[in-house]
């Protein structure tokens, strides 16, 4: 077991340098920072949503913005669209599971607010249903994906592609990246 504990810190290792040696991702992590920070100091709000583990970081990213990140300041306007069990479960039984996300962006989302959708594969039914209503509401979308981003490398205002096919791998690049602009996003507002 030891071997497979070393071998997965090496795949993390490697996919971390990997990843932070693509001047294109460090461009956009800038450009998706600038961004959140803008919509905030216009008085927006970030909606947050993904699927399995991506849902629990939805929740992990929109608690770090609302709570504190490391420093102490406002609270900032972050909802994960993964949390409200009576909201998705109505949803899906009187529309369908595909529209748990995009349901909640048309009651909730407005004109100069961001979706950040997070999918692995990057396409996700939701997920992709989600960045159209976003759009249709123009809002700016933040997409988290992995290798070659799915359909929604194509759809997104701002796409960040993990260089990898392995989830768990991605998954902990996601929120490294994300822990990353939680961090940008809060020194503007110290």
């Amino acid at each position: 077991m030891e071997h497979l504990i070393i071998e997965r810190f090496n795949d993390a290792q490697r996919l971390l340098k990997l990843t932070a040696a693509g001047k294109e991702i460090i461009s956009t992590i800038d450009e998706i920072s600038k961004a959140i920070i803008k919509t905030y100091k216009d008085g927006g709000k970030v909606f947050i949503a993904g699927n399995g583990g991506s849902a629990a970081d939805a929740q992990h990213i929109a608690a770090e913005l609302v709570s504190r990140f490391y420093k102490e300041r406002r609270a900032l306007a972050a909802e994960s669209l993964t949390v409200n069990t009576s909201n998705l479960t109505a949803i899906a039984n009187d529309y369908d599971f595909s529209e748990i996300f995009s349901r909640q962006l048309e009651a909730n989302g407005r004109k100069g607010d961001i979706f950040w959708g997070i999918s692995t594969s990057g396409n996700s039914k939701n997920i992709i249903s989600a960045i159209i209503k976003a759009k249709e509401l123009d809002m700016r979308i933040i997409g988290f994906t992995g290798k070659d981003g799915g359909e929604m490398a194509n759809i997104c205002d701002f796409i960040i592609k993990i260089p990898s096919q392995d989830t768990p791998r991605i998954q902990e690049s996601h929120i490294l990246i994300a822990h990353i602009i939680c961090e940008i996003v809060e020194l503007a507002f110290v």
